[in-house]
């Protein structure tokens, strides 16, 4: 996703003074990769948090999806007061956010008052990764696809009706359809035309196989720019379509039919801005590019849960669905978790593992490690699959966020490339998800039980 409109402190200045912009928005991405953060007035912004910083509650990246505080972190606790870290602006991030009247958005860091990294904050580890790369005199290009459904009733009406009986606002398969594309061409050309105004480069949309599902595909760009290109993208279209009077999810599973992906394309270059991944070596592959998904695919089952990281993420892995469950790569081939596509300066690995739900800051960072894992131990490239991985006998992506949980911590390469903090930090998210699923009861178990049982 490419941010090609340049906005500048000086434009935010003028626009101020203009009343053109009267808020910024001061945003983190939380470990579920969602915004979070403050709506602050441009004066005051301009004045004080632009040289001062601002902060924020440190119970934001120790809580669970519904904002509660949960015990196991130790960064952030009752026993340790629920301190501040400071919000720093990322100046680099400032973008209008057109679908919001008179609004601007930046992005920040997390550090604490004495200016060291909050280390579990995703950006941060992202952050961290990348500059492994520096050092090496790389650069990882990235782009993600996300995919949605979307429905023509309000977020409230369908939290009233228990997220049942909602109606899609498409009631067939549209994938490639341009008849059943246009039915929903005002909310996503709504959607576009703001990605754009925000910064970002969109390419294309297109339907997809669940009712109501689509995806709107945005221009590849260096791998932090992707990420917080990707999060206000989440975040603007929901926004965008409740204004419209609609919803739309990127769960991983909303139903039973086919589940949100949320495909994830990476290359390295070189300083010069020569691929690094493409040479002479079979599928147009450098002996590089070889290492590189040598150790994507060494690492992928132990790295798992920062591709998927809720319970629900795990019900996408069916056969025949086009969600990978064989742990394996080929050229052009959508049955494999990794998928080598491109030619010469296009070359570049898919990962098809990560849903809609992914936090892509993270997701990353696991790509970025797991291929320079690769790299540092010279690891051979298996032979590619290019038949039916599902039928293949390969090893698969683990089951459950249970599994994946366990080969996470018990996993030494997540310690090396992240250090122990962070991966005890979401094991222990994983654990408190675990843990309210399954202390839920299910409408499953309702229907199986309540009469018959």
């Amino acid at each position: 996703m490419t941010s090609h409109v340049p906005f500048t402190v000086e434009q935010l200045r003028r626009d101020a003074e203009a009343g053109r912009i009267d808020t910024v928005l001061l945003a983190i991405a939380d470990m579920q990769g969602r915004l979070q953060g403050k709506r602050l007035s441009a004066r005051y912004f301009l004045e004080e948090v632009l040289e001062h910083s601002s902060e924020g509650c440190n119970y934001l990246l120790a809580v669970d999806v519904d904002m509660n505080t949960v015990s196991g972190y130790a960064m952030s606790s009752w026993e340790r007061g629920y301190g501040d870290f400071v919000m720093r602006p990322d100046m680099s991030t400032l973008r209008p956010i057109p679908w919001q009247e008179g609004t601007a958005l930046v992005m920040a860091d997390l550090v604490w008052e004495d200016g060291s990294d909050v280390i579990a904050s995703p950006r941060q580890i992202l952050r961290r990764q990348l500059a492994r790369l520096a050092e090496r005199g790389w650069e990882a290009f990235v782009g993600t696809e996300l995919e949605f459904v979307v429905y023509n009733d309000t977020y409230e009406d369908a939290w009233r009706r228990g997220y049942r009986d909602l109606t899609p606002a498409n009631l067939y398969n549209v994938d490639y359809s341009m008849l059943g594309t246009a039915r929903v061409e005002p909310l996503l050309r709504r959607i576009r035309l703001g990605m754009e105004g925000a910064g970002m480069y969109p390419e294309s949309v297109k339907g997809e196989c669940n009712l109501g599902q689509h995806e709107i595909a945005f221009r590849f760009d260096r791998a932090l720019a992707t990420c917080d290109n990707h999060s206000v993208y989440k975040n603007g279209a929901k926004e965008i379509a409740a204004q419209q009077g609609m919803s739309l999810t990127f769960m991983a599973k909303p139903n039973e039919r086919e589940g949100n992906s949320c495909h994830i394309h990476i290359s390295l270059r070189d300083t010069g801005g020569e691929p690094v991944m493409a040479g002479p070596g079979p599928y147009g592959l450098s002996p590089l590019g070889e290492r590189f998904i040598a150790g994507q695919l060494a690492l992928l089952r132990e790295l798992t849960l920062l591709y998927a990281p809720n319970v629900n993420s795990y019900k996408r892995y069916q056969p025949g669905s086009f969600a990978p469950t064989a742990v394996a790569w080929g050229p052009d081939n959508r049955t494999c978790a990794l998928r080598l596509v491109g030619h010469g300066p296009s070359l570049r690995i898919e990962n098809r593992v990560p849903g809609g739900d992914v936090n892509p800051y993270l997701a990353v960072s696991a790509l970025v490690a797991a291929g320079l894992h690769g790299i540092e131990n010279e690891l051979s490239l298996p032979e590619a699959l290019t038949g039916n991985a599902y039928a293949s006998g390969a090893e698969t992506v683990p089951h459950t966020l249970r599994d994946a949980l366990e080969l996470w911590e018990g996993s030494k390469h997540a310690k090396t490339a992240f250090g122990d903090d962070v991966v005890a930090h979401y094991a222990n998210n994983a654990r408190v998800e675990l843990a309210a699923f399954d202390a839920a009861v299910t409408d499953w178990e309702l229907f199986r039980g309540f009469e018959r049982m």
